[in-house]
């Protein structure tokens, strides 16, 4: 009875996520020129749709 448990529970872990859609890279870089100077940004993150990371520099 364990070894049927522990099996069906590894193929409900294996399915979780089967059908979700890939994570898609993105990236973005800036310049801006103000009375201040010169000055630059950048991200880069990944998302899904529904789930989104990323981070800023």
């Amino acid at each position: 009875m364990k070894r049927l448990t522990l099996i069906a529970a590894i193929a409900a872990l294996a399915a979780c996520g089967a059908d979700a859609p890939p994570m898609t890279p993105n990236a973005n870089v800036g310049l801006s020129l103000g009375t201040g100077g010169v000055s630059t940004n950048a991200s880069v993150g990944a998302s899904n749709g529904r789930f989104s990371v990323g981070l800023g520099l």
